[in-house]
């Protein structure tokens, strides 16, 4: 049943993002950025198999792990500077895990992990500038959503598979495996240069807002509220904050 409902939910939460985002465009992918879009079902199904206690300690986890998405990020953008798409997203992969590694080493509590990740993105915005580009249009490959589906589904099948043997914080940690990014920037950054991808990767930096409300909600509410009204809460703050940050973002690049 569970393997079930992890190769149905994945590729149509994936599939269903992806056209909405190329459908009405720049607004819609400004939404999407900053939700976990593979950690978030991981999350869920984390608490129906393993149990809350579980799921709440791996979102932890997850918070702490987005610091090594954003080292994924940070590492990308400089080896693309001077590499092409293979070498620079090699390099980042190797970074995210390498982070992973180190962070594990700690044993992290949800408001150390929240306030480390929020100035590790702070310090992140600040270091990569957004370019200047001309307006351009991005024409994914015919891989593009058959490998995002195929990404996903094999990290949430694999990682709840063995969620028990790793334990909750490494879960949490592995979780934002920047699966999509390697993809969006790879291709962007063949199409349309590193500076593109350098923006791109700089929207999921400051994207994250909206990821780490979600697990902060599910951290702080999953033990008192229960699974459903507790995911549903966390998909509303992760939104909500989505699309504050995205929004902010663009007016403070429009008046720039």
């Amino acid at each position: 049943m569970f393997l079930a409902f992890k190769l149905l939910i994945t590729p149509l939460l994936i599939g269903s993002v992806t056209l909405a985002g190329r459908r009405w465009g720049g607004v819609v992918s400004g939404f999407l950025i900053g939700l976990p879009l593979t950690s978030g079902p991981i999350s869920f199904i984390l608490a129906l198999e393993y149990g809350v206690p579980f799921a709440a300690q791996s979102a932890v986890g997850n918070l702490a792990g987005q610091i090594s998405n954003c080292i994924f990020c940070l590492s990308y953008i400089a080896l693309a500077r001077r590499s092409a798409w293979p070498l620079s997203s090699a390099g980042a992969i190797a970074a995210f895990f390498a982070s992973t590694f180190l962070l594990n080493l700690l044993t992290w509590q949800l408001w150390s992990a929240l306030a480390v990740l929020v100035v590790v993105i702070v310090i992140a915005a600040r270091l990569v500038k957004p370019h200047p580009l001309p307006p351009g249009r991005l024409v994914p490959p015919w891989w593009d959503l058959p490998g995002r589906i195929l990404s996903a589904t094999v990290l949430v099948v694999l990682l709840t598979t063995i969620a028990d043997a790793l334990g909750p914080q490494l879960s949490g940690l592995i979780s934002p495996f920047p699966a999509f990014s390697v993809i969006f920037a790879s291709f962007t950054h063949l199409q349309q240069g590193p500076k593109s991808a350098s923006n791109l990767l700089r929207g999921v930096i400051v994207g994250s807002g909206g990821y780490a409300s979600f697990f902060v909600v599910v951290a702080a509410l999953l033990p008192s509220l229960g699974i459903g009204l507790t995911y549903l809460l966390a998909c509303a703050a992760a939104i909500a904050v989505g699309a504050l940050v995205f929004f902010s973002t663009r007016r403070t690049g429009a008046t720039a």
